[in-house]
């Protein structure tokens, strides 16, 4: 089954908490505090590879969680990291934020990307002696890892398109240039999934060339199946037009051609800017040449080729065209210029408080919001230390400033406290 769009949501590994333990050997004397680090949770990272060419795996599955960092132990003894998950995902596979539309990364060439990064473990109470605190009896909670919905979009790589209404013998010449060994018949809509081939080039660079099926007047807005398929041309360097010149079905391969050419515009006028080349194909079931001079005539600023994917004239110096043609157009990425990057967990600088309503104060600010994340309030002691760092950072300054009183609500990292 050919799959090549789906949502699926995915969340990082939360990381393991750090350990409150103090030394108890009968012959140390004066243990100290040894409770280890938690262990990092594990991040979702989705690979692209060559070796798939559908979504369908996430079809079945939506819901993807990678493993959580191990808690610290005694004697010093730090979690273990969660494991990575890796989502496999084909060549041409785009990432986008559920939540805003946003345009993670266009995964077009072999690459593992991280779409969801572990979170931190907590530091053991070891961590926090000082000479002053020589017992600690507080550590920190692990991080949660990042949570995203993501829709997965497959625009197939190939450099070379073939367009064209259906039965046109798309197919029947991506066989003869390539190794693929597409559905072939003599109906129309015989090509339900789109096609890839690698076409081999003597003395030069091999392309790969895609059979985009079932364009049909008002695919764009989603009559038959190129609807489904017009996305897949997006990506592609150069279009081959394939025209039924021999018009068995009797056709009119100049309208043929004007209409997908229009259905194309319609779906995304970036896709007029792509050059073509046009195939007139089943040359060898014509008579006379009068039809395709006639075709030239009428089109004297299209780059024409007369051929026969069937018997296999003038294919070759069709190939050593669009060959040339490709050398001298660059690659396609569809990434926005600087937005294909998740945003990180870096902290931000800036503490923010507003005044949700009468009496309730929402505190914003990343720095905040990870200490407390890390702090176990039901630990007196890590309790302290929130306050003092919170301090610090000008929260309760900013609180004042906002004319908080005694009594009112703190909102702070999914936490409420009462302030007094």
């Amino acid at each position: 089954m050919f799959v090549d769009s789906v949502s699926i949501k995915v969340a990082a590994g939360k990381g393991g908490n750090g350990a409150v333990s103090f030394r108890r050997e009968k012959y140390v004397p004066r243990g100290g505090p040894d409770g280890g680090d938690g262990g990092h949770g594990g991040s979702v990272q989705v690979e692209a590879t060559g070796d798939l060419n559908t979504l369908v795996f996430y079809r079945q599955r939506r819901n993807f969680r990678a493993e959580n960092g191990v808690n610290g132990a005694k004697a010093n003894r730090h979690g273990r990291n969660g494991q990575d998950l890796i989502l496999k995902v084909p060549l041409g596979t785009l990432l986008y934020d559920e939540e805003t539309g946003r345009l993670l990364a266009d995964l077009d060439y072999p690459q593992i990307y991280t779409l969801a990064r572990g979170g931190k473990g907590g530091r053991g109470n070891a961590r926090f002696a000082t000479a002053v605190n020589r017992a600690p009896k507080n550590a920190e909670l692990g991080l949660p890892g990042q949570e995203l919905a993501v829709r997965l979009d497959l625009k197939l790589v190939a450099d070379v398109g073939l367009i064209g209404f259906p039965n046109v013998g798309k197919s029947t010449l991506l066989s003869a240039i390539s190794a693929a060994r597409p559905k072939i018949a003599d109906f129309p809509f015989t090509t339900l999934n789109p096609s890839l081939g690698v076409v081999a080039v003597p003395g030069g660079d091999s392309f790969v060339a895609a059979d985009i099926p079932g364009l049909i007047e008002g695919a764009h807005a989603g009559k038959g199946l190129g609807h489904r398929f017009l996305r897949h041309i997006e990506r592609t360097r150069l279009l081959v037009h394939v025209i039924d010149i021999a018009t068995l079905e009797g056709r009119d391969p100049l309208a043929d051609y004007r209409q997908i050419n229009e259905e194309l515009v319609l779906f995304n006028p970036r896709l007029q800017e792509l050059p073509q080349i046009v195939a007139l194909n089943k040359i060898d079931l014509v008579p006379d040449r009068e039809r395709a001079a006639a075709f030239r005539r009428d089109l004297p600023e299209a780059e024409v080729r007369e051929v026969s994917a069937a018997t296999g004239q003038g294919v070759e110096g069709l190939v050593l065209l669009i060959a040339k043609r490709l050398q001298e157009l660059p690659r396609v990425s569809l990434a926005p210029e600087g937005e294909a990057e998740l945003i990180e967990l870096t902290p931000e600088e800036g503490i923010v408080v507003e005044e949700e309503e009468r009496g309730v104060y929402l505190v914003r600010g990343r720095r905040v919001e990870i200490l407390a994340a890390k702090t176990d309030f039901a630990n007196e002691e890590a309790l302290a230390n929130f306050m003092r760092v919170a301090k610090g950072m000008g929260v309760f300054d900013l609180l004042l400033a906002r004319g908080i009183k005694p009594g009112d609500t703190v909102v702070l990292g999914g936490l409420e406290f009462t302030y007094e």
